[in-house]
C-alpha cells in the first residue's frame, strides 16, 4: 500500500493524516493546544507545544492506522501561515514564543508605514495590503525586541521561519532551512513578480538576508525526516500554507474555482490562472502554487475569526457544551436573531476592512434577548463576512460561480446553507473535508511519483453535499444591512 503522511501545524492543534493512493484516509490523529495572550491583541505560541504536539499526533496516527512509519512514502506539511519563529541555527531553539498570525503589536508600526508613503510599495511588490498580519513586521520586532538579535541575525546564526520552515529544520535535524513559495508570499518580504526575495523590503524592515530560508516549489526535495522523531527516515516532498493547500485539496485547479476554508479563521482564495491580478477591493494577490517553477496566482479574503467565536461561546461565555449545540440552538429558532448582531472583531478586522484597531461588538440586544439568538449570529457573522468577500472578488472581475467549503465548521449543515442563502449562491461540500491536508498529501504524492500531477491527484474529489439558495431576496437584503450596520458601529469604535 502507498501511504501519504500529511502533517498539518494549525492555529489550534497539531493533525497528521494517512492518506492511501486514492485519497482515502487511513489513520489520523490531532493534539489541540492552547494559545497565549500576553496583552491586548497580542497572540502567541509556545514553539515547543508545536514541536511536541506534531510529533505525539503522528505517532499516535500511524498507531491508529496500524502501519510502520517505514510504510510511508514521502511527508506533505501545511501549517498556519504568517505565524512568526526565529531559531538558534545550531540549537534549533526559539528565542521568543511564536507570534501567531492574529497577532496585532505591530499595528503601529504598520501606521508608520502607511505615513510614510510605503503601503503602495509594499503591495505593489508582494500583492499584500500593510497590516500587522503578516510575517515583515513581526520578524523586525523580535530582532528589535530580544536582546542581541539584531547582531547574531547579521552574523548568520539565527533562522526566521512560519512553522512550515521550523519543522522542516527539526525534522531535518537542522540540515534543511526551507520555505515553499505559498508561505514565502505571505511574509511581505517575497516579490511576486521577480519570484524571489525582495531586497527593497529586507531594506525598509532592517531585516538582514541572512535568516532567510530558501524557496522552493511545492513540490520539491525539502530535506529526509531523522529516523529517531518517529520510527523511519522519510523524505519530505510536499510544502504550502494551508489555503493554498486547501484549495488543492478542493480540486480548485481551473482558473475561476474558488474554496472557502472555515477553521480557526475563514479564507476564501479563488485560483487566477498564471496571470497575478492586483485587487482594487482590499483583497490579496498571492501564490496559489508553485509547481515546476511555474506560479500559479490566487486573489484572497482574510477573516481572522471563525471557529475560535464558537470556541469562545463555549469556554469564555458558556453558552454552548460544545460545538455541535451551536446548530440545534440555530435550528430553533430557524436562524432568525430578531435584530441580533455579533461582530467577532477580537483580534482586529481583515478583508476588505484592514483595520487592526476593531474589537468584537454584539448589537441589536433587547430584554428578550435569548442565548440562542446570540448564538447564532455568532455563526452567521461567518457567512455575512464570507458575503463581504465575495462583493470583493466580484468588483474585481471574479464573481463566484459556485463555492466550494472545508474545515472544521462545515460539519455544521445550518451553516453550510446559510453560508448559500447570505452569497444566493451554490455551495459544495466535500466527502473529504479536511481538505488542507489531503491537499498537502496531493502534492507530496506529485513528488513522489504517486500522481503523474495534480490533476490525476485531484481525480477523487467529491461532494459529500450540495446545499442550495432557499432564502428570499428580502430576508437575505433585510438581514445583510442588518450585519452592516453593526459593521459600521463596530468600525465608530476606532475613530
Amino acid at each position: 500500500m502507498t501511504l501519504l503522511l500529511a502533517i498539518d501545524q494549525g492555529t489550534s492543534s497539531s493533525r497528521a493524516m494517512l492518506f492511501d493512493a486514492s485519497g482515502r484516509v487511513v489513520g489520523q490523529a490531532q493534539q489541540p493546544f492552547d494559545m497565549q495572550f500576553p496583552a491586548d491583541g497580542w497572540v502567541e505560541q509556545d514553539p515547543e507545544v508545536l514541536w511536541s504536539t506534531t510529533l505525539t499526533a503522528i505517532r499516535a496516527a500511524f498507531a491508529n492506522a496500524g502501519c510502520r512509519p517505514a510504510d510511508v512514502t514521502a511527508i506533505g506539511i501545511t501549517n498556519q501561515r504568517e505565524t512568526t519563529l526565529l531559531w538558534d541555527r545550531g540549537t534549533g531553539k526559539c528565542l521568543h514564543n511564536a507570534i501567531v498570525w492574529q497577532d496585532r503589536r505591530t499595528a503601529s508600526r504598520c501606521q508608520e508605514l502607511e505615513k510614510a508613503g510605503e503601503a503602495e510599495r509594499i503591495r505593489r511588490i508582494t500583492g499584500l495590503v500593510n497590516d500587522p498580519y503578516f510575517s515583515a513586521t513581526k520578524l523586525a520586532w523580535l530582532l528589535d525586541e530580544i536582546p542581541g538579535a539584531r547582531s547574531r541575525a547579521e552574523r548568520g546564526e539565527l533562522c526566521f521561519g512560519t512553522v512550515d520552515s521550523f519543522l522542516i529544520f527539526r525534522l531535518t535535524g537542522g540540515r534543511v532551512h526551507a520555505t515553499d513559495a505559498t508561505n514565502a508570499s505571505r511574509t511581505a518580504l517575497f516579490d511576486l513578480t521577480a519570484d524571489c526575495w525582495s531586497e527593497e523590503l529586507l531594506d525598509l524592515h532592517n531585516i538582514p538576508a541572512s535568516v532567510l530560508p530558501d524557496v522552493k516549489d511545492c513540490v520539491a526535495d525539502f530535506g529526509v525526516t531523522q529516523a529517531e522523531h518517529f520510527g523511519a527516515a522519510v523524505p519530505i516532498l510536499g510544502v504550502a500554507g494551508d489555503q493554498q493547500a486547501a484549495l488543492i485539496g478542493q480540486n480548485c485547479l481551473v482558473p475561476g474555482m474558488t474554496k472557502s476554508t472555515y477553521g480557526t479563521g475563514c479564507f476564501l482564495i479563488c485560483n487566477t490562472g498564471t496571470q497575478l491580478r492586483q485587487s482594487e477591493s482590499q483583497l490579496l494577490g498571492t501564490i496559489a502554487y508553485r509547481l515546476g517553477g511555474t506560479t500559479t496566482f490566487a486573489l484572497e479574503g482574510s477573516i481572522f475569526v471563525a471557529g475560535v467565536a464558537i470556541k469562545w461561546l463555549r469556554d469564555q461565555l458558556g453558552l454552548i457544551s460544545d460545538a455541535a449545540e451551536s446548530q440545534l440552538l440555530a435550528q430553533s429558532i430557524d436562524g432568525d436573531t430578531q435584530g441580533v448582531y455579533v461582530v467577532p472583531a477580537f483580534t482586529g478586522l481583515g478583508a476588505p476592512y484592514w483595520e487592526p484597531r476593531a474589537r468584537g461588538h454584539i448589537g441589536g440586544l433587547t430584554l428578550d434577548s435569548t442565548r440562542a439568538q446570540v448564538v447564532t449570529a455568532t455563526i452567521a457573522s461567518v457567512a455575512y463576512q464570507t458575503h463581504e468577500l465575495a462583493n470583493a472578488l466580484a468588483q474585481d472581475g471574479a464573481p463566484i460561480r459556485s463555492l466550494r467549503v472545508d474545515g472544521g465548521m462545515v460539519v455544521n449543515d445550518w451553516l453550510c446553507q446559510f453560508i448559500s442563502d447570505i452569497l444566493d449562491t451554490p455551495v459544495q461540500r466535500p466527502a473529504v473535508t479536511e481538505t488542507t491536508a489531503l491537499g498537502v498529501a496531493m502534492l507530496a504524492g506529485v513528488g513522489a511519483g504517486v500522481y503523474s500531477d495534480l490533476n490525476a491527484a485531484g481525480e477523487s474529489w467529491q461532494p459529500e453535499r450540495a446545499f442550495n439558495p432557499s432564502m428570499s431576496a428580502a430576508v437575505r437584503d433585510v438581514r445583510i444591512k442588518g450585519w452592516q450596520k453593526a459593521v459600521t458601529a463596530t468600525l465608530a469604535g476606532c475613530a
